[in-house]
């Protein structure tokens, strides 16, 4: 039974790797992988309740990731309906192509941590796509993005759906994580930021020069409680110790209730209600993460996780390595059954909340995925979006990016040993 599903998670997430080769969305292939795998375990043990048991258990976890993102997502577009991402379009001035990537990438280093590393990512490339004329300094630009949405996203509780995993699960806390690595992932963007900084020059005319697109009705109180909302997340955790999906839920509620009373009876603003908002969410993609972390949660229940890890451990020995080098597989390999993974490898009894190994996981896999356009989802949504290929952003952007992480992994180490703690 082992060996069959293990061979069975290889080749089915062979099938998410190559996803657009097949023209079989990734969400097909994640789905079908958990149901199989289960299927066998159930099929081959002596126990069908204890499976059962163990399946629910896994889901009720899952579910609370899955709940967490459908209601962050539903929030961001809600903003996006609005127009509230317009204001930041509006306030920036200048010509000067360098001193824009540096705005440009510290205003998504920042975003990402509140709204999400994807999301982040496709509002400032489209930003970008209304600014620059030249297809070249868009691609650098876009490329730029996803580092700095990655390394964003890798120091919030909210800014990455791995970070978020760990958080959830107990493994990270959110005042901890934020102060641990903020410095690291501010390094994994200043470092490349200042090594492509030296090969770039010039001014810019505005691609656009129309009318920016201007705030629809009651857009900047939207703006303004959908960013609060979402801060609120981890204050209510941390006062009610309730899990987060019920915060991020309570932020919904309330942005729903003041959207209804806003537009209620004005046919005009039909686009603006949630209803609207909730046709727009990425439904396959959250399906994907159901998909891929129950068939992770199989390993983890018929020991292969556990097993994986006494390998590790047996053949590299130091963890510091062992996570430095699963971050650099999350350039290859998705992180979020990457994460879920480890979350299965390693017990919170031996390794409490906010161990090192907990922290550096978040960082690693958060961003070590920007060595590869394909290593992160962030990197996959602007690729299509700009249409990188695969061989320019090895090229041209993947050293920068190894740089950027590697000097993260070597700030967090060398406060994690100043520190002593």
């Amino acid at each position: 039974m082992l060996i069959i599903i293990s061979i069975v998670f290889v080749l089915g997430y062979l099938a998410i790797a190559l996803e657009h080769p097949l023209k079989v969305n990734k969400g097909a292939s994640a789905l079908l992988l958990a149901v199989v795998c289960w299927t066998i375990y159930a099929l081959s043990s002596p126990d069908n309740h204890a499976v059962v048991e163990q399946l629910q258990h896994h889901l009720g976890s899952i579910a609370e990731i899955i709940f967490f993102l459908l209601g962050a997502m539903t929030i961001v577009e809600l903003i996006a309906t609005h127009n509230g991402f317009s204001i930041i379009t509006q306030s920036i001035t200048t010509t000067s192509k360098r001193k824009l990537l540096w705005i440009i990438c510290f205003i998504t280093f920042f975003l990402s941590a509140i709204l999400d590393n994807l999301t982040t990512a496709i509002v400032m490339v489209t930003l970008v796509q209304k600014m620059l004329h030249h297809r070249n300094d868009r691609l650098l630009f876009s490329s730029m993005i996803v580092i700095a949405a990655n390394a964003g996203g890798a120091w919030s509780p909210i800014g990455d759906v791995t970070t978020t995993m760990l958080w959830i699960g107990n493994q990270i806390s959110t005042l901890n994580i934020i102060k641990e690595l903020f410095l690291p992932s501010l390094l994994c963007l200043i470092v490349p930021l200042l090594y492509q900084s030296r090969l770039i020059s010039g001014t810019f005319e505005r691609a656009n020069q129309d009318k920016p697109n201007e705030l629809e009705a009651g857009g900047q109180l939207i703006l303004i409680l959908g960013v609060l909302g979402l801060l609120f997340v981890p204050i209510f955790k941390t006062i009610t110790h309730l899990p987060p999906y019920m915060g991020m839920l309570g932020s919904v509620g309330v942005l729903w209730t003041v959207t209804e009373l806003m537009h209620h009876g004005k046919e005009d603003r039909t686009h603006l209600r949630i209803y609207h908002a909730l046709t727009r969410i990425d439904v396959p993609s959250t399906l994907f993460f159901l998909g891929i972390l129950l068939a992770v949660s199989c390993l983890e229940s018929i020991g292969q996780l556990n097993a994986l890890a006494t390998w590790l451990d047996t053949t590299v020995g130091n963890k510091e390595i062992i996570v430095t080098l699963l971050g650099a597989l999350s350039a290859i390999v998705d992180n979020v059954p990457l994460t879920a993974a480890v979350q299965g490898m390693y017990s919170l009894d031996i390794y409490p909340t906010d161990h090192k190994i907990w922290e550096m996981l978040a960082y690693a896999v958060g961003t070590g995925g920007s060595m590869l356009i394909i290593g992160s989802a962030a990197g996959v949504v602007v690729m299509g979006m700009e249409n990188i290929s695969f061989g320019w952003y090895m090229r041209k952007i993947a050293f920068t990016a190894m740089l950027g992480y590697l000097a993260g992994i070597a700030t967090y180490l060398a406060i994690f040993a100043l520190l002593g703690h």
